[in-house]
């Protein structure tokens, strides 16, 4: 065989991704807080975008001079569902196969990105400027005005856990070495308040006995709120009952067998503590009046509230209003007047292609936004649509629903809907859900029926346990046939999986429960 070398002409098909369609994947993912921290990083790396502050536009301004931004029609706004009617079902499917508004707006794939306006302010107000953003909306701001601090800027500094017992270690030991142990106690301490690895450990860290550290951690035990540098819960209910002068010998046999407590095994309590059930009931009741998370008083973290990225609500005909919450949306524009501006003024063909990369980059990043929130209102549109029973009725009506069902219809790939769906919420009459709770696994009906929901037959259960007769605990077998009457085929192992899934005990914990007055 003789090597040598030769030119051929191979022909392949392969897939590549451009870097604009990497940005419309990625955008398309993101929550709406991601969005809006990845678009303040292109305002600060793009001279040529503009930031347009939400909640700033009245009506009938004006757009600001030389300030250029898409048509803001192309935007779906608001997406009208009917109930029933042939009209407007074929007005749903036209709107989802040609990007056309319901309402008569523009079409959703018109091509924004080189719809560009040049509008320039003939009588703008005294102190202020208003411009026209891309999400069809006006703005205005004032010149030198500055944002106020967000509400989270506005609280009180609070004492931390670390904090607050550093001071008390400096009261409470003298030597360096018992204030060395002290701190690298303080630093194992978990939110809870309990004590995360090993003694042995730090002993061996910091080359110290291991009485030395249980006598600085005997002494850190007693710092308010009682219960900090526990090991485990037993510890920490005893440490607070000896804060209270109730750590007797009947109590630490009660603390003992708190496994039995827990099974709600009365009998076993009473044999072990060798009480009465009236002792028993008293010291349940002190038990539960303690703190099991001790550290947690000093947890001052402001709890972030869930931001719908779509609004639902019941039209006047009967049907449903879905529109995106332009709120939570950023508001960016492409300032075509300043790019005319330092074009004529660049010089070396470097400048040039900088400029050009920033106006490419900054179009691409207007026809993304637009693309995923019109991504956005088809799936969720479509989504609503085909759960109408579960706006409706509730939960009992949720029908089994897959990616594919709602990526046929819009004609969308299901990895698609899947990232739409992902951490995006909606806000309906009966409360805000993630989209991707309208999706779940059918369970097939006796008979060869129709499907049910999954999540359909997990509210069913746990109405079933809540109205059960303490008397008479159903067992999984019980459910199992209640629900075939019902025309829901399950297994008994699928009862037990989604009994588990809700946090509901067995049949006979929920007797102890129910016959006890724990």
């Amino acid at each position: 065989m003789v090597l040598s070398p030769r030119l051929d002409l191979r022909q392949s098909q392969s897939l590549v991704m451009t870097p604009q369609l990497q940005q419309a994947i990625k955008l398309l993912q993101l929550t709406n807080m991601e969005l809006t921290a990845y678009v303040e990083q292109e305002l600060e790396q793009n001279p040529l975008l503009e930031r347009v502050e939400p909640g700033l536009g009245e009506a009938g301004e004006v757009r600001d001079e030389g300030v250029n931004e898409v048509a803001s029609d192309a935007l779906p706004q608001s997406e009208v569902i009917e109930r029933q009617g042939s009209d407007t079902a074929e007005t749903l499917s036209r709107s989802a196969e040609t990007g056309e508004n319901i309402d008569g707006g523009q079409s959703m794939d018109q091509d924004v990105d080189n719809d560009w306006t040049n509008n320039s302010v003939a009588d703008a107000p005294a102190g202020g400027e208003g411009t026209y953003d891309n999400w069809g909306q006006t703005s205005s701001s004032s010149y030198g005005g500055e944002d106020l601090p967000g509400i989270e800027q506005t609280l009180a500094n609070e004492e931390s856990m670390r904090e607050h017992l550093l001071t008390e270690l400096g009261m409470l030991v003298v030597t360096p070495m018992d204030k060395l142990i002290g701190a690298h106690l303080i630093d194992m301490l978990d939110e809870a308040g309990y004590i995360q690895g090993s003694l042995e450990s730090l002993c061996e860290r910091l080359g110290c006995e291991i009485e030395d550290v249980e006598a600085v951690l005997g002494v850190l035990q007693t710092v308010e709120p009682a219960g900090l540098f526990a090991r485990d819960l037993a510890e920490c209910l005893s440490l607070q009952l000896k804060e209270l002068g109730r750590l007797d010998p009947i109590m630490q046999t009660f603390i003992a067998n708190l496994d039995l407590l827990a099974k709600r095994d009365l009998k076993g309590l009473m044999k072990a503590c060798n009480v009465d059930e009236e002792d028993i009931q008293d010291m349940v009741a002190e038990i539960r009046a303690l703190d099991p998370r001790p550290g947690s008083a000093f947890n001052h973290d402001v709890a972030q509230p869930v931001i719908p990225d779509v609004l639902m609500r019941s039209g006047p005909d009967g049907g449903w209003i879905v529109e995106l919450n332009t709120e939570t949306l950023p508001r960016v524009l492409v300032n075509n007047t300043y790019y005319a501006e330092i074009s004529k003024g660049t010089k070396t063909e470097d400048d040039k292609r900088y400029i050009q990369d920033c106006l490419q980059t900054a179009n691409w990043l207007v026809k993304s936004l637009h693309q995923r929130a019109t991504t956005i209102m088809k799936v969720s549109s479509e989504l609503v649509r085909q759960q109408d029973g579960f706006f409706r009725q509730g939960v009992s009506a949720l029908r089994p629903l897959v990616l594919r069902d709602i990526a046929d219809v819009i004609e969308m790939h299901e990895s698609t809907v899947s990232r739409v769906t992902s951490n995006k919420y909606i806000a309906t009459p009966r409360g805000i859900f993630e989209l991707k709770y309208f999706f779940t696994s059918s369970v097939g009906g006796s008979g060869g029926g129709d499907g049910h929901s999954s999540e359909a037959v997990r509210q069913r259960i746990k109405d079933l346990v809540d109205a059960e007769d303490p008397k008479k605990v159903l067992s999984d077998d019980k459910i199992v046939s209640i629900l075939k009457a019902e025309d829901i085929e399950v297994a008994r192992r699928t009862v037990a999986k989604y009994r588990d899934s809700l946090g509901i005990p067995s049949s006979v914990q929920r007797r102890r429960e129910k016959t006890s007055r724990l």
